[in-house]
């Protein structure tokens, strides 16, 4: 947020000097009104002494600058508080562009495009004007190209945009309709219990808990697997040289719907560099979807969990027992929402047909 902090300075700078060329005009004025009134006085006073003239030139002086000052104050454009408002807002989507740019590889994209755009303005400046031609014909496909290029970049942040669920904030679908939705207790102890066992061996594991974004399309690059989550169940597939221990496992509610799924690869440039394939693969979905990753390590046995982009070490199983009991509740629907579907309850009542 600096840089917002720092947009809404220049804003209140501005504003400051617009109130400050006001109050220096109007002292302006009254004191040259006044100068005007001693002038006519002196006229008919008696011829004063070299010290007063003196004092009477110095003071001339200042007021032709505060004259001058409060003239060039005056050019200055007035800003109100609705431009306060959008130079704030402005500025922090600036910043988060920024953000995001850094984080992917489109920094270094950008980087060669301001190389690009350095070079456009020598040529203008010394007039080369074939090149610059080059320059005008190729800018009409500049746009298109810089969608191709920029293609991964745009659809991880379509994506993150559309994982806020703010339709859904305004207007709450309840999907509690759909198969294998629920989260209880018993599947929260037997995934602490799984990934801490795996943990005290180092067996490496990947785990990805599905929540509002549907991971069905992770799901079709394994093999479906369908089968009631049980500690056991989860040690066996992850155990080494069997062959359903490669890739991440994908959980819906109380099931374990597919194994030896393959995961995005973050392109965060943040992640630690000690981390492997099975971190970033796990920053990797939890940037593009709203799951909760939970990652074993398979070198270090220590536990991580990921979510919305962000890598947490998880210290012990009650710590991670309290992180899945806040996603079982969040999860939990409410009945007060509105059921939108058809047969279903709206506002707890039949839905008439």
């Amino acid at each position: 947020m600096k840089y917002a902090i720092r947009f809404l300075s220049v804003a209140a700078f501005f504003l400051m000097i617009e109130q400050t060329s006001f109050f220096i005009t109007r002292h302006a004025a009254k004191n040259m009104l006044a100068e005007k009134e001693q002038k006519e006085i002196l006229i008919r006073l008696p011829p004063k002494s070299e010290s007063e003239v003196r004092v009477n030139a110095q003071m001339d002086i200042f007021l032709e600058v505060l004259d001058k000052l409060s003239s060039w104050l005056s050019l200055l454009p007035r800003i109100s508080a609705k431009n306060i408002v959008e130079i704030a807002i402005i500025s922090f989507l600036v910043y988060e562009l920024l953000v995001w740019i850094k984080n992917t590889r489109a920094w270094t994209l950008l980087k060669g495009l301001l190389v690009i755009f350095a070079f456009s303005v020598v040529v203008v400046l010394f007039k080369l004007d074939t090149i610059l031609w080059i320059i005008k014909n190729i800018t009409a496909i500049a746009v298109t190209a810089l969608l191709v290029v920029f293609q991964p970049e745009l659809r991880k942040a379509l994506e993150q945009l559309g994982s806020q669920n703010i339709i859904t904030n305004f207007l709450p679908v309840d999907s509690s309709g759909k198969e294998g939705s629920g989260f209880n207790e018993r599947t929260v102890n037997e995934l602490v219990r799984a990934t801490f066992e795996m943990a005290k061996v180092k067996t490496g594991a990947l785990m990805v808990i599905e929540r509002g974004t549907s991971l069905k399309e992770i799901e079709r690059t394994g093999i479906e697997i369908n089968g009631l989550i049980s500690s056991q169940l989860l040690i066996n597939i992850f155990e080494h040289n069997t062959p359903l221990h490669d890739g991440a496992v994908v959980i819906r509610g109380n099931r374990v719907a597919a194994a030896t799924c393959y995961l995005p690869l973050s392109d965060n440039m943040s992640i630690n560099k000690a981390l492997g394939t099975r971190h970033r693969a796990a920053v990797g979905v939890s940037e593009s979807t709203d799951s909760l990753t939970i990652v074993v390590s398979e070198e270090t046995g220590r536990v991580s969990v990921a979510q919305e982009g962000h890598l947490q070490t998880v210290s012990d199983a009650e710590t991670l027992r309290t992180i899945l009991s806040g996603i079982r509740e969040t999860a939990e629907p409410s009945g007060s929402r509105f059921r939108l579907w058809k047969g279903r309850l709206i506002n707890g009542k039949k839905a008439d047909k």
